[in-house]
């Protein structure tokens, strides 16, 4: 089993394209199945307000693998924002 503290410290990469989109900040747990559904990614270069980076959704079936050092995922194609699913 692994730690989310353990998960916070690989980088977050889009296989297709190489980019670099940033690190773990949390995890969206569904409670009744007790699954992870989704990781909460906080953005590299964007900041929000106050210059508190902006944080992104990558859904658990988007994760290509977990490696030692880095997660790849498949390209996102239009990045979702965690606040707007909190709408």
């Amino acid at each position: 089993m692994i730690k989310l503290s353990e998960l916070q410290v690989k980088e977050v990469i889009a296989i297709n394209s190489g980019e670099r989109i940033g690190h773990i900040s949390d995890l969206d747990i569904d409670p009744s199945r007790g699954k992870i559904t989704a990781i909460i990614i906080y953005l590299r270069e964007k900041k929000g307000l106050f210059g508190k980076a902006e944080e992104m959704i990558i859904y658990w079936e988007q994760i290509v693998t977990i490696g030692s050092d880095v997660i790849l995922v498949k390209q996102i194609e239009e990045p979702i924002l965690y606040e707007e699913t909190k709408q």
